[in-house]
């Protein structure tokens, strides 16, 4: 019996594959190609467009820190936005957080979250419907331009790359308006790519948020299936600058949550010391000094 492979596509000259035991789905959206699988070695696994989106085994890894430290970072997260993360994970995350009254999803390709309930069920839990959660099949671009000013504490970027269906949530326009919606010491935090491959990704959406933000800041996590070493995660502030943070409150405040002991990933020394970046990854940063 022949092997089945699928190889990711993100890269023209560099890449990964998985063996496949099973396809699980393959369907063609209005936005873009969805295809889930059971691998032999991460379990299954979401692409989109033929990158990785997110793998059972190693999910938690991403979803943990693009959570937890914005949610940890911010003094009294009470109202949190999500964009995109059509798996359930983040939301899953946020509502971990006893302190959030409310978490709005908006997800613009509704096929997304309906091929995660059925096949990435572990993911979400039982996130979907959880009182606390408002999930949106829309645009959010479009949501948080009409958002009210001040209505969001946190805003949780979980895009794909800069192409495609993800391009309009790495503009101006958009982090104008996030800026806008967000509280007096309101921030943001989105995916800016693994940037040994990717150094563009990180600096130019860096810089835009500088326009809008007084503290603009990184944070890096090791995902094994974003290949190329450190995945960055950009984070904006209103309020006080994100790095530097005091270990001590981070720790006291996970264990006022009841998360303390309970992540795979994340903790609170995790949380600091990911602020100290590699010169090479830190170099990308508006204002660095070499």
């Amino acid at each position: 019996m022949a092997e089945n492979w699928i190889e990711e596509t993100l890269y023209d000259n560099w890449g990964q594959r998985f063996r496949v035991v099973q396809e699980l789905a393959r369907v063609k959206s209005p936005f873009q190609d969805i295809v889930v699988f059971e691998s032999e070695s991460h379990g299954r696994v979401l692409l989109l467009d033929g990158v990785v989106q997110i793998t059972e085994r190693d999910e938690f890894v991403y979803q943990e820190m693009l959570t937890h430290v914005p949610l940890f970072t911010h003094k009294a997260p009470r109202n949190v936005l999500i964009i995109g993360a059509g798996d359930g994970g983040v939301l899953r995350r946020v509502l971990e957080h006893p302190g959030v009254e409310k978490a709005v999803m908006v997800e613009i390709d509704g096929a997304v979250i309906e091929l995660s309930k059925q096949h990435l069920p572990s993911i979400a839990g039982d996130a979907w419907t959880n009182p606390r959660a408002e999930v949106i099949v829309g645009d959010g671009i479009d949501y948080v331009a009409k958002a009210a000013d001040g209505s969001f504490d946190v805003i949780i970027v979980d895009s794909t790359d800069p192409i495609g269906v993800g391009e309009v949530l790495f503009t101006d326009s958009f982090y104008e308006h996030c800026a806008r919606v967000l509280s007096a010491e309101g921030l943001i935090v989105n995916q800016c790519g693994v940037p040994f491959m990717q150094a563009d990704e990180l600096f130019e959406t860096s810089e835009r948020r500088a326009k809008y933000f007084p503290h603009v800041s990184a944070y890096v996590a090791a995902v094994p299936t974003y290949v190329g070493g450190f995945m960055t995660l950009g984070i904006a502030s209103k309020g006080a600058n994100p790095a530097g943070q005091d270990t001590a409150v981070v720790r006291a405040r996970a264990e006022q949550a009841g998360i303390l002991g309970k992540t795979q990933y994340w903790t609170p020394e995790i949380h600091t010391g990911s602020f100290n970046l590699p010169p090479y990854i830190a170099r990308h940063l508006p204002g660095h000094k070499a």
